[in-house]
């Protein structure tokens, strides 16, 4: 079981390292209304307007594929992929299960609930007035998106790969569904509110992780079909933060961002006006 809480520790210790990483490269906590679009990133609005002379932020797209973006949610994936073939990593599934079957009275079924807190709470915090980097209608278009991604990919891997679940029940096991909702839950409370606590996506993945925990409690998963699951999940919001301007254009016929600027621009390679519209 301790296996189990390191990695668990490692997992959150991770997380929480990327997203101070991005928090020191990005500029500083502005909201959406306050960044103009350049060639698809953002500057600073308010510095560039009083300080006209060069581009006085480091240009970011929040919605732009970073390869380090992907680093954890394949490596969790990929111990899975492994775990279909590898008898050492059979052999570790096994030994986790009996470990937590052997002083087990009952099973306890917090995980079919757990695994839909973190999604409710992106919302519920929105209702409460926290602040989110999106409005609850595209909150509502990433969500979807983030879900379709994900229960194609978990539903066609469960077909295609008929792994046994560990009480032989079924032949469904990999990856975990409810890992799977539980981490993307997580991630997009993450990303929705870093700015305003990290903490915030901590206790996202704290629960998230407790969701993948019970379900070997359980004994309805593997191990691995739960780093799978959590992977997926994870991998499928950062999809749809990559997939949302384009969504967003189909959808509003427009670029979603807020009311329009015109700021003049020079430095040692060009000059010109930066220009964001949205009606």
């Amino acid at each position: 079981m301790m296996k189990i809480f390191r990695i668990i520790i490692i997992l959150l210790a991770c997380l929480q390292q990327e997203n101070l990483m991005a928090q020191s490269t990005l500029i500083p906590s502005k909201p959406m209304d306050k960044l103009i679009l350049v060639n698809d990133s953002y500057a600073c609005k308010d510095k560039c307007i009083n300080d006209t002379s060069r581009f006085c932020a480091k240009n970011f797209s929040p919605y732009r594929f970073k390869l380090k973006q992907i680093i954890i949610p394949s490596v969790l994936i990929g111990v899975g992929v492994i775990g279909l073939k590898s008898d050492w990593m059979k052999y570790q599934n096994k030994e986790i299960r009996n470990e937590l079957q052997e002083n087990i009275d009952r099973k306890i079924s917090i995980d079919d609930f757990s695994q839909y807190v973190p999604i409710v709470s992106v919302y519920g915090l929105n209702f409460l007035g926290i602040k989110s980097k999106h409005n609850l209608r595209d909150q509502t278009i990433i969500s979807a998106t983030a879900y379709a991604i994900m229960g194609a990919t978990v539903n066609i891997l469960k077909v295609t790969t008929k792994v046994e679940r560990p009480d032989g029940s079924g032949r469904n096991s990999f990856p975990s569904g409810h890992a799977a909702t539980a981490f993307l839950g997580a991630e997009l409370l993450r990303r929705e509110y870093q700015d305003t606590s990290p903490w915030i996506g901590v206790a996202g993945y704290a629960v998230a992780a407790g969701t993948g925990f019970f379900r070997m409690y359980n004994n309805r998963h593997w191990f691995t079909d739960v780093l799978a699951g959590a992977g997926i999940g994870i991998m499928s919001v950062k999809a749809a933060y990559w997939l949302y301007p384009s969504i967003a254009r189909i959808i509003y016929h427009k670029h979603p961002l807020k009311n329009a600027y015109l700021v003049p621009y020079y430095s040692k390679e060009n000059k010109g006006l930066v220009c964001s519209i949205t009606f």
